[in-house]
């Protein structure tokens, strides 16, 4: 009997159990669901509407971007999912300046479409700005930018719901001890740091820290691989209070929760912008190490146990979504593999992000790709030839290299692999234009996929028009980088 004494039919008692049962399983989706980057420096984007609907498939309800892209951020429009939208450092000094920078910025990329319906909950309000390699740069700008950019969204009523923060490197803050109990903020910019944390604190905002225990190994050769991960260290960091740390990320963690306590802050809350590994460019970045990292760390925050000092759900948001092939490589080749799916969205292994408990990742849907042929050096060229040279530099000056190298995917390649796979990618990355296979007269194209062991040859996906190396490229790989992918190709070859 319902409340009131009136009886409930069985149809629609079944179909008011149907709705709980949906109810329950959208919360459970909630709890256990998980953010994701999504980065758009590639030379052949998929639609953002592809890429919506490979989020929605795999049970992403959260995305952060590194800035605000109509396209995107229209593609989101009603998808359900929560955003964190980016500003780009260069735009820190205008935002700084004046009010009306921001406000017209406000309107521009958060009013118009949380009236369209994005689900805009964040402005990230520039990107690691206080990374040491910046020198300074963005020290005197960041915070004023913040405080325009709330003081703007003030102004349009969205203040309630969005929220202003800045996402910062691990390198903000430190522990003297190496024991998580003894972390604070950086001595250089010790000041600066409590003022934003005041402004987090007061406006409810959270703190965005990027965790990367891959750049501890790729910085130290001799830390402890296994603490990078999450099934028990054989170095453990012994803390106060008989507390053990098993892994890096929960040490990194709670080293900035006890600086934000030491300073009067242990209230502000945690999102862990970035945290991942990548797949290529370095002998630590495998597919074997990048499952084993990111499986481990989503059945870790599936177990809801959060971190000796903060017990608990996880906020976090994995990097990346899809490789970038047009990243910068100066922080090391690894860059644009940090993606848990390739270029045209498909998975790179099987990963679980209920925490092993659930499906695994779905590819991207209807996604197409040009025709199914390559470019590879002619088999009668003489590798001596000072031209093979000349044009592995050109091809790794304009197009992704990074596969190439010391216990990379493609290292088990021999001299003349090595010189197809440089025309290769040029050649995809130019959508197969019939000039981007010559060479000099020392490349054909093939039917057949030259594919070896773990190095794949790929056939790009199909943007519908053809990238000018002129322009498109221009920023791929230049100067020194270029020069050292070059270098890698020829030692073999020569």
């Amino acid at each position: 009997m319902a409340r009131g004494g009136r009886s409930v039919s069985q149809p629609v008692a079944a179909e008011l159990l149907l709705v709980l049962a949906v109810a329950l399983c959208a919360a459970a989706r909630r709890t256990s669901a998980i953010g994701v980057n999504w980065g758009t420096q590639l030379s052949h984007q998929l639609p953002a509407s592809t890429v919506v609907r490979l989020l929605q498939d795999n049970g992403f309800d959260k995305v952060k971007l590194f800035d605000a892209e109509d396209t995107i951020l229209g593609a989101l429009k009603g998808s359900g999912i929560q955003v964190m939208v980016g500003i780009p450092n260069d735009l820190l000094a205008d935002l700084a300046a004046g009010g009306k920078a921001a406000d017209n910025w406000v309107a521009k990329n958060v009013s118009g479409h949380v009236r369209d319906g994005v689900d805009i909950r964040y402005v990230a309000v520039g990107n690691e700005p206080f990374l040491e390699t910046f020198n300074g740069t963005y020290l005197k700008t960041t915070f004023p930018a913040m405080q325009n950019v709330q003081a703007a969204l003030v102004k349009a009523g969205l203040a309630d719901k969005v929220k202003v923060t800045v996402p910062l490197n691990a390198d903000v803050y430190q522990s003297p001890t190496g024991k998580p109990s003894d972390g604070d903020f950086r001595a250089d910019i010790h000041g600066l740091m409590l003022t934003i944390v005041q402004f987090l604190a007061s406006t409810g905002s959270p703190f965005v820290a990027n965790v990367y225990p891959f750049i501890s190994l790729y910085a130290d050769p001799n830390f402890p691989l296994d603490y990078a991960f999450f099934q028990g260290s054989s170095s453990p960091v012994v803390d106060g209070g008989g507390v053990t740390y098993q892994n890096t990320f929960d040490a990194n963690h709670d080293t900035l929760v006890a600086a934000l306590r030491r300073n009067g802050f242990g209230n502000v809350s945690v999102v862990v912008g970035e945290v991942g590994w990548p797949t290529d460019g370095d002998a630590n970045a495998n597919l074997d190490y990048a499952r084993r990292f990111n499986q481990g760390f989503l059945t870790h925050i599936a177990s809801g146990q959060g971190t000796p000092l903060r017990p608990g759900p996880v906020d976090a948001y994995l990097f990346s979504l899809i490789d970038e092939d047009r990243k910068s490589i100066q922080p090391g080749n690894f860059e644009r593999h940090w993606g848990i799916f390739y270029y045209d969205g498909t998975p790179k292994y099987p990963l679980s992000l209920a925490g092993g408990n659930g499906s695994t990742l779905k590819p991207a849907r209807g996604v197409k790709y040009l025709e199914k042929k390559w470019c590879v050096l002619k088999p009668a060229a003489d590798l001596a030839d000072q031209k093979v040279g000349d044009s592995v530099s050109y091809a790794c000056g304009l197009a992704d290299c990074t596969s190439l190298g010391y216990k990379t995917s493609c290292a088990g390649l021999d001299a003349k692999g090595n010189v197809s796979y440089a025309y290769n990618i040029y050649y995809q990355t130019m959508d197969q234009d019939d000039r981007a296979c010559g060479f000099n007269g020392l490349a054909t194209t093939t039917s057949v996929d030259p594919s070896a062991g773990t190095c794949r040859f790929i056939v790009e996906i199909d943007v519908g028009a053809a990238a000018a190396p002129s322009s498109a490229m221009a920023g791929v790989a230049v100067g020194w980088a270029a020069a050292v992918l070059a270098a890698f190709v020829l030692s073999v070859v020569l």
